[in-house]
């Protein structure tokens, strides 16, 4: 990607929306909304304090997360669009959940 966000922002590319309703009624572009999901392509460096430190961000390269549906910019770079971002925007990272392990009987 051509591109790198400043200070604390990141950059995230919107998870797809399913296309379809639960029961199978497909719905046309014009009737979806814009998801709220999506997962991290590119972070800043972080934020800067009163001393000149340099405080990193919690979030990272390839985390899934949440955020405001109308939040960030919308940008088109190398004909993808993203959305960029201030990482206070982000309302969570979604974990995968963890596995189960089986017990012996």
């Amino acid at each position: 990607m051509g591109f790198r966000p400043l200070h604390d922002r990141v950059v995230v590319s919107r998870v797809a929306e399913e296309t379809k309703t639960a029961g199978g009624i497909i719905l046309p572009d014009t009737a979806q909304e814009k998801p709220s999901e999506g997962v991290i392509v590119a972070v800043g460096k972080g934020i800067r304090g009163d001393d000149g430190s340099v405080q990193p961000l919690d979030v990272k390269k390839g985390d899934h997360v949440l955020f405001g549906k109308f939040g960030g910019t919308e940008i088109k770079v190398d004909g993808d669009d993203f959305t960029i971002l201030r990482e206070s925007d982000i309302l969570g990272i979604i974990e995968a959940p963890k596995k189960k392990s089986k017990k012996a009987a």
